[in-house]
């Protein structure tokens, strides 16, 4: 069995071990356990059923997780994606009111589009056009996006008539024991302890039950499903015909765009710690990784769950060792494991979750320190794109305001031989759209 999976994986060729690889397996899945507790309670403020977005979330990290250790042989987990997941819900759904049906059929046309760009070299043509400070500035911007969401899930902020938003009620037992999670996660954190968001969001559940903030288990079944948890509610429930007449072009790219950038700068930094890196700079296997991505996206619409995508929790088994796809493989037969403990799971409430995307925040946020805001011409343009995220509760809201401000300012001082002609198409069908909605 161990020379069939070191032959299959190139395992010794790599320099790494059966063994290694488990491990390394294990390490990623305690890092990214928690995006089965978080993604659910995302989806069911978006109107899913709570029962089948935990079925689809689990069903869909590993069957995407494993086609990414056959396909690609690459220690790579995937999962629905956090700040993909906050955009469905709570501006498609949410602000723009479509029904979860036609966000996922957004989601299904998004992932085709991605596949398409893998073919050709339009994809590296796109991300080229983009200026660095603008990439650097979307992921703070998401960053900014879901720790906002996370603060108004903690209570920590409401909205408010006159200032719009406010202090919450700090004093609230629920709000309390969020920041009590949010300090723990942070302390964990700060020491380097694998799984430190799981951790807390198990110990902030179990005393939320405790004190009676929260249901507790009646009985065995709610621990331990005696049967698979079902994707019925949302499997094939995807609104093809209801994305496709609604016009829902701007959507349709965010969800391209950020899985565009979000999974090359996922797979680049995983790939260079894990010597996936020829020395001539040609990554090993890239087209194969960011089809799996565009295929797992198309799939997680089917199953009734927002954008699949590569994780860069994924890093915590690289460090462990992992440099195959066994490592995912590993991940993803973890994740069918996690599917006869689903109850247990839809008893944890939001509350010790939202904690968590705070500090999902708060690490996106670290690209900052490399923006360039100096030259107003870079750096404004990457300012509203981080700012009108949050402020607007909409990723592509970020887009549009930082793509258009660049290419207009630019042009006006001269410098337009800096803008490409990608970059002057997206921003015109960005002023189309923002002019369409006003």
């Amino acid at each position: 069995m161990s020379e069939a999976l070191n032959k299959f994986f190139k395992i010794e060729e790599k320099h790494s071990t059966v063994r290694t690889e488990i491990i390394a397996g294990l390490t990623t899945f305690i890092a990214l356990a928690y995006i089965m507790f978080v993604n659910p309670n995302i989806l069911a403020d978006a109107g899913i059923p709570k029962d089948a977005a935990i079925a689809s979330t689990i069903w869909i990290a590993s069957l995407a997780t494993a086609f990414m250790g056959l396909y690609a042989n690459y220690p790579v987990a995937l999962a629905p994606g956090m700040g993909l997941n906050a955009f469905f819900a709570y501006y498609v759904c949410g602000v723009l009111g479509l029904h979860w049906t036609v966000a996922l059929g957004a989601v299904f046309f998004s992932g085709v589009f991605f596949f398409i760009l893998t073919l050709g070299g339009i994809r590296q043509a796109i991300i080229n056009s983009v200026p660095e400070n603008l990439k650097k500035s979307i992921g703070v911007g998401i960053g900014m996006f879901i720790a906002f969401i996370g603060l108004k899930g903690m209570g920590l902020i409401v909205s408010d008539s006159a200032t719009y938003i406010s202090l919450g009620h700090v004093t609230l037992p629920t709000t309390l024991l969020s920041m009590f999670a949010l300090l723990l996660m942070s302390v964990l954190m700060a020491k380097n302890v694998q799984g430190s968001l799981l951790i807390g969001i198990i110990v902030t559940a179990i005393i939320s039950m405790i004190l009676g903030l929260s249901p507790t288990p009646a009985g065995f079944s709610d621990v331990i499903s005696t049967s698979l948890p079902s994707m019925g509610e949302t499997f094939g429930a995807l609104d093809l015909a209801g994305a496709w007449n609604y016009g829902i072009i701007s959507i349709i790219f965010t969800f391209t765009v950020v899985e565009l950038f979000d999974n090359m700068g996922t797979l680049i930094g995983l790939t260079r710690k894990a010597n996936l890196v020829k020395p001539n700079g040609e990554i090993e296997n890239l087209d194969k990784a960011l089809t799996t991505d565009a295929v797992g996206t198309m799939v997680s619409a089917v199953f009734g769950t927002s954008t699949v995508t590569s994780y860069i929790e994924s890093a915590a088994g690289v460090a462990a060792g992992g440099k195959t796809g066994l490592t995912a493989i590993t991940v993803s037969v973890l994740f069918l494991v996690a599917l006869l403990f689903a109850p247990l799971i839809g008893l944890v409430p939001g509350f010790a979750t939202a904690p968590s995307l705070v500090l999902v925040g708060a690490l996106m946020m670290q690209e900052a320190r490399n923006i360039d805001f100096g030259n107003l011409t870079d750096g404004l343009p990457a300012f509203l794109t981080i700012v009108m995220m949050p402020l607007t509760s909409s990723i592509a809201n970020g887009f549009a305001f930082g793509f258009v401000s660049y290419v207009v300012l630019k042009a006006a001082t001269g410098k337009h031989r800096e803008v490409s002609v990608i970059m002057w198409l997206v921003s015109i069908a960005f002023l189309i759209n923002l002019a369409m909605r006003s």
